[in-house]
């Protein structure tokens, strides 16, 4: 069983829940960038994946109704190049409890601005391992198992690997539709990218950091804050190791787009020196962030 951390009252809901469904997923479609269009396609479009994505099993684990991870799909549709053709910028969202805390905190954020489908209101949505028919069903379907990959990582060692190794699947059988992307060349942000990377052997560390930053640190923070931040500190280091194999990884940048709010907030206690060693290494890093990373180093009132 997928083993989130349950406080006690959630658990009396644990056994009447034992079947439920992976997601809570709210799936948002925003027209504001198109004019004189018929927007009752969207609304119908917004429906049917909602009910897509939160109704179907995506996984044999057993989650029980407390454990649904919360996530969003939000599609800003910026073109319609022909009649039942969508052209769409995707931001894919998902957050994960925090032990003993009244937090969440964001596991997943990652915007795809290559994403483009055909849709006829009231068509039926369905998904099948074997094909992908549909270009939208095939990128609902791999950013599911996207979130689900890494909110399994951050519990345990290598926890989400089947579900990266069913978006990697999706990819492999999206190869031929010359739909944008799917391919290795298309670029180092895309779909194809995304997944490789969290499967590639040299970007180990980067999947290691994530369960040592979520269960080791983050999940030890409301009982012993300074152990947490420790722990997240250490965590941290395995970033140079991703640079230092690839500096143009599409995780360092999911990661600073994940965590940015959250690392500003977790060093905002710490001491002095270790502010400015956290900014030393993140800057370095990332110094088109030197603004936000800027707020580490501000002493708290």
């Amino acid at each position: 069983m997928h083993k989130k951390l349950l406080s006690l009252g959630a658990f009396l809901l644990f056994v009447s829940g034992l079947s439920a469904q992976e997601l809570n997923c709210k799936v948002k479609i925003n027209t504001e960038q198109i004019e004189g269009t018929n927007k009752q396609v969207f609304a119908s479009l917004e429906g049917a994946l909602s009910e897509f994505v939160n109704t179907r099993k995506w996984s044999e684990t057993q989650f029980s109704t407390v454990e649904k991870i919360d996530c969003s799909l939000q599609f800003t549709i910026k073109s319609i190049p022909m009649q039942d053709r969508y052209s769409a910028e995707l931001v894919v969202q998902s957050r994960r409890p925090v032990f003993n805390a009244a937090y969440t905190t964001s596991v997943f954020n990652f915007k795809d601005d290559e994403v483009e489908f055909n849709y006829v209101e009231n068509q039926p949505i369905e998904y099948n391992e074997q094909s992908i028919e549909s270009n939208l069903v095939g990128i609902v379907s791999y950013y599911v198992y996207m979130i689900l990959g890494v909110d399994f990582d951050s519990f345990s060692p290598n926890g989400g690997l089947s579900f990266y190794r069913m978006a990697e699947n999706i990819v492999t059988l999206s190869q031929t539709s010359n739909e944008k992307g799917w391919k290795a060349f298309d670029g180092d942000r895309n779909r194809h990218a995304l997944v490789s990377s969290f499967l590639q052997e040299s970007q180990t560390p980067f999947r290691e950091l994530w369960y040592e930053y979520h269960r080791k640190g983050l999940d030890d923070m409301a009982q012993n804050p300074e152990k947490g931040r420790s722990r997240i500190t250490q965590s941290l280091d395995a970033l140079n190791k991703v640079h230092e194999v690839n500096p143009r990884s599409v995780l360092l940048s999911l990661f600073i787009d994940t965590k940015i709010d959250e690392l500003i907030n977790i060093y905002s206690k710490a001491s002095s020196s270790e502010k400015e060693n956290i900014y030393k290494l993140l800057m370095d890093l990332y110094p088109s962030y030197s603004s936000r990373l800027a707020e580490i180093k501000k002493e708290s009132k």
